[in-house]
């Protein structure tokens, strides 16, 4: 039986299942490829069979990844919004945001697992998550007063998710900001304007 390094046995398999996750994050970030169970297992210290003990396959780890990183993800992006003065400003927070986590390599965990294991399954819980990160976006341009929210957030994520490409084509984070800046200032300019005249 392997030695136990925590107080209790469930403590144990938590601290494992965190260092194996750390340990494909970081092998994620640094070849944008799903690691091997062996190189996950290397990184974080144990030997390859312990990792079966907690992930069947490398797509049951990947598929762990994402369900870890989401929540983090979420809270980056309206934590940006809720900093941002105003309703208005909050739509290029959000934006930047997205593009600065994919910058950091979040992005390489959905597209390691669907390069890794594309499917129904997998479209299905990328469209969960899509939805859940849409919602506040959704729920600020409804306070702004716009037509069809719902439409003009797809509208927005199709600009965000361009900015996405552009980086992985090599532009830097700065002219994706820029270029963000340019396409949503202008709206983000009139909907200040039409804030104030509420206040």
């Amino acid at each position: 039986m392997p030695r136990i390094s925590a107080p209790t046995v469930a403590e144990h398999r938590a601290a494992q299942e965190r260092a194996l996750l750390d340990a494909a994050h970081e092998l994620l970030q640094e070849t944008s490829e799903a690691p091997t169970m062996a190189a996950v297992a290397e990184r974080a210290g144990l030997s390859r069979p312990s990792v079966y003990q907690y992930f069947g396959s490398r797509q049951d780890l990947l598929q762990a990844l994402v369900r870890d990183i989401f929540p983090r993800w979420t809270e980056r992006v309206t934590g940006a919004m809720a900093a941002a003065p105003n309703n208005a400003d909050r739509i290029l927070a959000y934006a930047t945001a997205n593009v600065d986590l994919v910058a950091e390599g979040a992005h390489a965990v959905g597209s390691a697992l669907a390069a890794l294991a594309p499917g129904a399954e997998l479209d299905e819980q990328a469209t969960r998550m899509h939805r859940q990160l849409q919602e506040p976006l959704i729920e600020t341009l409804t306070e702004l007063g716009v037509a069809d929210p719902e439409s003009l957030a797809e509208m927005i994520n199709s600009v965000v998710h361009a900015g996405t490409r552009m980086l992985e084509s090599g532009q830097t984070l700065e002219q994706v900001h820029s270029h963000l800046s340019t396409l949503l200032g202008p709206f983000v300019t009139a909907h200040q304007n039409v804030e104030d005249t509420r206040i």
